[in-house]
């Protein structure tokens, strides 16, 4: 028989989405092939500790990454290129390729990319520069704003500043956008310490919600009478984009208890837009993804006006919620491609990719 590919499943994570991490962790776990791939769990705690679950199904539905035997990660790219989990005082196993499940900070940023990218192992997803500026609200809506993307006015203030001087922030603000307005967190997903600003008084309470999360807080004009729509893409150098889905929030907007709590948004596959204006999306979504230069997988989310369906691109979000309900494999779903088989596709991608990596010179 062929040797199974050693695949670590990294989920968890130092972040608010740790929880949202469990969950695409447990799905990733029950749908991939066992014939095809050994599967290590690798769980990372809120505190940061990196750990082997020995019961990785026990942990996962416990929803939380506790109690495990730390797990020390060997690092060896000058020489074999592998990453190795080893339990305290157990042998270690050498891991073929990381599936990365870790939304948010320290994981979809960048940072855990560049742990794996010394390592010299193949992993899913964007790599270091891709994961950056499409966490960083600011860097991402830069870059778009470049390309040439449409996208609504926005403003970025630093936390120092809005606590040193929060009138004239406000000021500053309200001279440029009118009410409603969205404020949010930069460096963070699944719309934690998102807030809606109808007036001053929200402004002010919206502002200091953001600022408990991140020191950068971006406040955005409101997309008036807009659907809210998203694309997946799929690939690496020629990727694929999928039917175009719309998002009808329960709430007010797609807060994060719309998407993970109260489930009482609706999901329409395909979204009922004419199909000149799908394909428009299925382009910007690609432009998107190749602009921050994603790979693997990403999520680009749009605003249509309803009056004379204008497209403005939202954000692009390159590790997606990843559970069956989740809007990225459900898109996917309609398109063609199963959960099993997106799992597997993904794989495949991450060891092209490695593959192709592996043909640049490093040293002279």
């Amino acid at each position: 028989m062929a040797k199974k590919i050693r695949v670590g499943v990294l989920f968890g994570g130092r972040s608010c989405e740790h929880e949202v991490s469990v969950q695409s962790a447990q799905s990733v776990l029950e749908a991939i092939d066992r014939n095809k791939y050994e599967v290590i769990m690798v769980g990372i705690s809120k505190e940061g500790s990196w750990l082997l679950a020995a019961d990785a199904l026990k942990v996962l539905q416990a929803g939380v990454v506790e109690g495990e035997e730390l797990l020390p990660v060997l690092l060896d790219y000058p020489g074999s290129k592998e990453l190795v989990a080893r339990e305290a005082g157990g042998i270690g196993q050498a891991l073929d390729v990381i599936f990365p499940l870790l939304h948010g900070p320290f994981g979809e940023d960048g940072t855990v990319q560049g742990l794996l990218e010394l390592a010299g192992v193949a992993y899913v997803g964007a790599g270091v520069l891709g994961s950056a500026v499409g966490m960083d609200k600011e860097m991402m809506k830069r870059v778009f704003r470049a390309e040439g993307l449409p996208q609504v006015d926005y403003l970025v203030v630093r936390r120092k500043r809005w606590e040193r001087d929060p009138a004239v922030v406000r000021r500053e603000v309200e001279a440029r956008l009118s009410y409603p307005l969205f404020i949010k967190p930069v460096n963070l997903g699944s719309s934690v310490g998102v807030t809606k600003a109808h007036d001053g008084a929200e402004f002010c309470r919206g502002m200091d919600e953001a600022a408990l999360y991140d020191y950068k807080i971006i406040v955005e004009a409101d997309a008036r009478d807009c659907r809210e729509v998203e694309c997946a893409v799929l690939g690496n150098e020629e990727p694929r984009a999928s039917m175009v889905g719309e998002v009808v929030p329960g709430n007010e907007f797609y807060d994060y208890n719309a998407k993970y709590v109260d489930d009482n948004s609706t999901l329409l596959i395909p979204a009922p837009l004419k199909p000149e204006r799908a394909e428009r999306i299925q382009q910007l979504a690609l432009q998107a993804f190749r602009t921050v230069e994603a790979a693997g997988l990403a999520r680009v989310d749009f605003f249509v006006r309803r009056e004379d369906e204008s497209i403005y691109i939202n954000e692009i979000n390159t590790i997606p919620g990843f559970t069956p309900i989740s809007m990225y494999p459900k898109l996917w779903e309609a398109s063609g491609v199963s959960y099993s088989e997106l799992v597997d596709r993904l794989i495949q991608l991450a060891l092209e990719r490695r593959a192709e990596q592996h043909n640049a010179r490093t040293v002279l």
